[in-house]
């Protein structure tokens, strides 16, 4: 067992096999450990976040060491059927890795039996272990862009099923209607850890490709699920950020959202006349549901969020406006009092008295009075908050949208109209920000931004003069960058480790290095897990600052210690290094 560096606040405990990682997932989650958050199993690893308030991560280690690793999951499992269409474009080129014909490759998956190991990626995503060696083929060197709903892949020794479109990098064979995640079904995901799974050959297989024949093909005659029981879904992906762009696109995944709902007085809403780039509901995220692939999402610039919240006297976890790049423009239903924090705007209101409001201050709207978000001169994301809260649908008990999963309420669009809470308590005068520290957010022509950063937990993937290649470089904010990662452009890295990783959990700030060795920044609305090393993770406390990074900024990256966040040296550690002294976590 190794302990290693994820983040200042997480640790991954790497395991021999996925068998001994669920068991140490069951014991660790009995132990019940005052200030560890929601655990995240991989392949072969556990991702323990944690509060280093409360707990540290000698003393998870220590725990993790000291447990009980012999438990078994009682109950019977689930066995389930998925009917596939063999007709992926990578099929061909699969069985020519693999040494068969395309319709061997057919015949073995059909006739293997899986077992869900664990659920990353996105909501439904189930990494599934075969009990056949001969399926084991190596990730596309590049990601693809997008992935459809429903694509049956191969990656390593694992299948998968992509719940709803996405970018993704695994090998495709076939597709599948039956869908991974659907809001409407309970469970909301179609398979679970534990369950058996078995792929049979679709009718349709015959006539959407010719190269597999159905008379070579075994088919599974045992099926507990049809393809008619339930609705269509939605994927995720590796490394590849989806595009501003997806934002808008169809969500299967969810069932059509609903009204929002009369607003408590008829007289107050906010409505929107105009989105700008992209506005999005956000909060504090939903934590709970790592096991069915969700992650937390929320706000990217938390302490914005949180401030806009309280100038306006809300609870810090009511949901805000995110509002990327500016240009949102709002009319108040009602009289309002509003807060804008985060990226800062200038701020215009129209109506019976014209003028200019402060920014980062609480005002007033009066009913029918417009505000106008100018553009921001630095930064990225500003947050709307107004008093009471808005209030709308919330989707797995949050107002968080995550782009790359697909939850949450639809971006913004003009025309809307945003009902508004009434407020719990009444207004404090005494509400000020003067304690907040003034931050100087990131700009695209302005000076480089310096991110700390830890390294690990795969910094071993690289030599210590690619390390340091890494940190002595600027690195610059590609268009190619949004709510799920900031995707960097700089002097490549090589890796000096080869073959698969297998798939493990992955924090916000995790600097994952897919082949062509253009790191990439992970931000809220990132998959659980990722099958590309991670060669260090930006600290806790320099989230917000990240997910503030423009499209043409600079970023240089330094190295410091996870507990004390000073400077520290590089100190190379080989892959096959298995154990580590106490205290000396990378």
């Amino acid at each position: 067992m190794r302990v290693l560096t994820a983040r200042d606040d997480a640790v991954l405990i790497e395991c021999d096999s996925l068998d001994e990682t669920i068991a140490l997932f069951d014991a660790m989650t009995a132990l019940r450990i005052p200030g560890v958050g929601e655990m995240v199993p991989g392949a072969r690893t556990l991702l323990v976040p944690f509060r280093p308030a409360r707990v540290t991560a000698e003393e998870i280690e220590a725990a993790a060491r000291g447990a009980d690793l012999s438990g078994v999951r009682a109950g019977e499992p689930r066995r389930l059927e998925i009917p596939t269409r063999y007709d992926g474009e990578d099929l061909t080129e699969v069985a020519e890795l693999l040494g068969i014909s395309a319709d061997e490759v057919v015949r073995r998956h059909t006739n293997s039996t899986f077992t869900v190991g664990f659920v990353g990626f996105a909501p439904g995503f189930a990494y599934l272990t075969g009990d056949d060696p001969v399926l084991d083929v190596p990730r596309r060197s590049t990601p693809r862009t997008r992935i459809p709903a429903g694509s049956v892949a191969l990656a390593g020794t694992y299948s998968g099923v992509y719940p709803r479109e996405s970018p993704g990098g695994w090998q495709l064979i076939g597709t599948t209607d039956v869908a991974m995640w659907d809001l409407d079904r309970d469970p909301a995901a179609f398979m679970a850890p534990g369950d058996v799974v078995t792929f049979s050959v679709d009718a349709a297989t015959t006539r959407a490709r010719s190269t597999v024949s159905a008379t070579s093909i075994v088919t599974s005659t045992d099926s507990v699920t049809s393809a008619d029981s339930v609705t269509s879904a939605a994927p995720v992906t590796q490394t590849d950020p989806v595009t501003p762009a997806d934002a808008d696109a169809p969500r299967s995944a969810e069932p059509a959202h609903p009204e929002l709902p009369a607003p408590r007085a008829a007289t107050s809403a906010i409505e929107v006349l105009s989105p700008g780039l992209q506005t999005l509901f956000q909060d504090l995220g939903r934590d709970g549901y790592a096991s069915m692939g969700v992650s937390a999402s929320g706000a990217l610039d938390a302490p914005a969020h949180r401030q806009a919240n309280r100038l306006v006297g809300n609870a810090p976890d009511a949901a805000t406006l995110e509002v990327a790049y500016g240009g949102l423009n709002i009319r108040a239903r009602g009289p309002q009092v509003v807060a804008v924090t985060g990226a800062e705007v200038e701020l215009t209101v129209s109506g019976a008295l014209p003028r200019r409001v402060a920014f980062g201050a609480a005002f007033a709207l009066d009913d029918g009075d417009e505000l106008r978000l100018g553009s921001p001169r630095a930064g990225v994301r500003s947050y709307v908050a107004v008093r009471g809260g808005f209030d709308a649908p919330p989707v797995l008990e949050s107002l968080a949208t995550d782009l790359l999963a697909g939850l949450g309420p639809d971006a913004i669009t003009a025309g809307d109209m945003l009902g508004v809470r009434l407020p719990d308590v009444p207004l404090s005068p005494a509400i000020s920000v003067a304690d907040e520290a003034p931050r100087d957010l990131p700009s695209a022509s302005g000076n480089t931004v310096e991110l700390r950063i830890v390294l690990g937990p795969r910094d071993d993937w690289f030599s210590a003069e690619e390390i340091a290649r890494f940190t002595s470089q600027e690195w610059q904010v590609t268009p190619q960058s949004n709510r799920v990662g900031v995707r960097l452009d700089g002097e490549a890295l090589t890796r000096s480790q080869s073959g698969e990783l297998p798939s493990e959990g992955c924090v916000s700030g995790a600097l994952q290095m897919p082949p062509n060795g253009q790191p990439v920044l992970f931000l809220a609305d990132h998959p659980l897990t990722g099958g590309y090393p991670v060669i260090g993770a930006v600290v806790s406390t320099d989230l917000a600052l990240a997910g503030q990074l423009p499209v043409g900024s600079k970023v240089r990256f330094r190295i410091v210690d996870p507990r004390t966040h000073q400077p520290r040296t590089h100190k190379p550690r080989t892959q096959s290094s298995r154990t580590q002294t106490p205290g000396e976590l990378r």
